[in-house]
């Protein structure tokens, strides 16, 4: 057996491994589901691996390839042309990322639009392409779906051109390859619109989120897909030997791991050959499965959500498909399994990127007018920082004359009330002085008219001691009667008097 030979039975048994897990957890646990994957030949239409390939699932951003079906097959009917002009209203304005955030009333060809959306995935840009091709958005659906049947794509519901949440919009792995080998076959000359590896946009350069372009030897094409309910989808194109496979991988839970089992379909198809009893793509049979899965709780719900390619932030359909659609088994604990491939395929990574080739995209009708209209904008953006500088410096002097104003206020304030205080100080009349002795603080209310007198010092204090007690009195004896005193009898009853004084005196020295 040569190496060439084992090496690819080999790859192609590992692929099968993974995948074939994948399908045996859908199988063995109740109520699980298995996400779709689908594998055949462009030219012949034959299937080469398959598994639900019809089940309904959300596409996501894997809408832009139907979008950019009905716009190529208008352009082919010539009702428009890839110069059309295409119109960015509000509403396609206020469309969630990923978007050009081109403001409402830009104009660009139809022929940049579609480069736009295919590498960018722009929702609001989708949305114009819907509204100016269709008159509205509605209208644009009808056209999707009245394509969709005409084509043979039997499982799809469109309601919106950008692929947005909405419960109602499903596709499935069949139709997608369905559509694929339509855009190859029916538009042969748009089909490195599928394989461009970045746009620039003036000085910005946004790269393809096909995570295969420029890593897998051989990938042509054509769109990835994310939101919550639908997992991470690809639908690709690879070409080896003259030989072109698609592959539609959907529901995967991270973009490396949609890349990686994506590559290794691959390299399993290309080793392998679509025999007589292989059956085709319309041969597949309808699926028992009567609405999405919801993979929003395995993908986003509980955690942060992951890092994806078509835009900032997870996007997810208003409630859950069971609520929405009636579906009973949308969310078993067993369609986390289902998500998730094999241990060993979700280890690998596929090679660094090759260099990007930008294609210069543009507003207006000619690159020139873009740069003038880029130029402009640019010019109203710098007028409109410096306005906001001025009016935030003139706010800010505003608020410092305001503050310097009210301290003046105040001061003037304090001072006016000081003057007003020292001019009742000046006319207030004198209060009268109040007496050096004032009433007791313990003071009765009610206190004598009396005033007490001095007390009288005890006895050895250098005061004459008291005057003797009273006799108790007695009857006074009948008075004699006695002569006038004379002027020596009253000198001489004092001399006695003077001398027991001096006498006293002495004693109490």
């Amino acid at each position: 057996m040569s190496s060439s030979l084992y090496r690819r039975l080999t790859v192609g048994l590992a692929a099968l491994t993974g995948l074939l897990g994948a399908g045996l957890v859908g199988i063995g646990a109740a109520n699980a589901v298995t996400v779709p994957i689908l594998v055949a030949d462009v030219d012949s239409g034959k299937v080469i691996y398959a598994q639900a390939p019809t089940d309904p699932w959300y596409p996501a951003s894997i809408t832009k390839l139907m979008t950019t079906y009905v716009a190529l097959d208008l352009v082919r009917q010539g009702k428009v042309s890839l110069d059309s002009m295409i119109t960015i209203s509000a509403a396609a304005a206020a469309e969630p990322p990923s978007k050009m955030g081109f403001k409402p009333g830009t104009q660009l060809t139809l022929d940049n639009a579609l480069k736009i959306i295919m590498v960018k995935s722009a929702n609001d840009v989708a949305y114009a392409i819907g509204e100016s091709l269709g008159g509205s958005v509605e209208n644009f659906a009808a056209l999707m779906n009245e394509t969709a049947q005409r084509i043979g794509m039997h499982d799809s519901r469109w309601y919106n051109p950008n692929g947005l949440p909405d419960p109602r919009q499903w596709t499935s792995a069949r139709d997608m390859a369905v559509l694929a080998r339509a855009l190859i076959r029916d538009f042969p000359d748009s089909h490195d619109l599928f394989s461009i590896s970045a746009i620039q946009f003036g000085r910005a350069v946004m790269a393809n989120h096909n995570g295969l372009l420029g890593r897998y030897p051989g990938t042509d094409g054509m769109k990835t897909g994310f939101i919550c309910s639908g997992g991470f989808n690809v639908v690709a194109t690879a070409t080896r030997n003259g030989r072109r496979i698609v592959t539609i991988v959907m529901g995967q839970p991270s973009p490396r791991e949609r890349d990686v089992k994506t590559a290794d379909l691959f390299d399993y198809a290309f080793g392998q050959s679509a025999g007589w009893s292989s059956p085709t793509l319309d041969a597949l049979p309808a699926s028992a499965i009567p609405a999405p899965p919801d993979m929003r709780p395995f993908v986003c719900g509980g955690k942060k959500p992951p890092a994806i390619e078509d835009g900032p932030g997870a996007l997810s359909a208003p409630g859950s498909a069971a609520q929405l659609i009636g579906g009973s088994a949308a969310n078993s604990p067993a369609l986390a399994l289902a998500a998730f491939s094999n241990p060993a395929l979700r280890a690998r990574s596929l090679p660094p990127r090759a260099p990007l080739q930008p294609i210069a995209v543009w507003v207006g009708r000619n690159p020139a007018e873009g740069q003038q209209i880029l130029e402009a904008q640019e010019a109203e953006q710098k007028a409109a920082a410096a306005n906001t500088r001025a009016a935030k410096l003139e706010a800010a002097k505003a608020k410092r004359a305001a503050a310097l104003e009210a301290a003046k206020q105040a001061r003037a304030a304090r001072l006016e009330r000081a003057e007003a205080a020292k001019a009742a100080a000046k006319t207030a009349p004198k209060v009268a002085a109040k007496p050096a002795h004032g009433v007791p603080r313990n003071a009765s209310a009610y206190t004598s008219d009396v005033t007490p007198g001095m007390p009288e010092a005890k006895p050895g204090k250098g005061l004459t001691k008291p005057a003797p007690k009273a006799a108790a009195h007695k009857p006074a004896p009948a008075k004699a009667e006695t002569k006038p005193e004379t002027k020596s009898d009253k000198a001489a009853a004092k001399a006695p008097a003077r001398k027991s004084a001096a006498k006293k005196a002495a004693a109490d020295e």
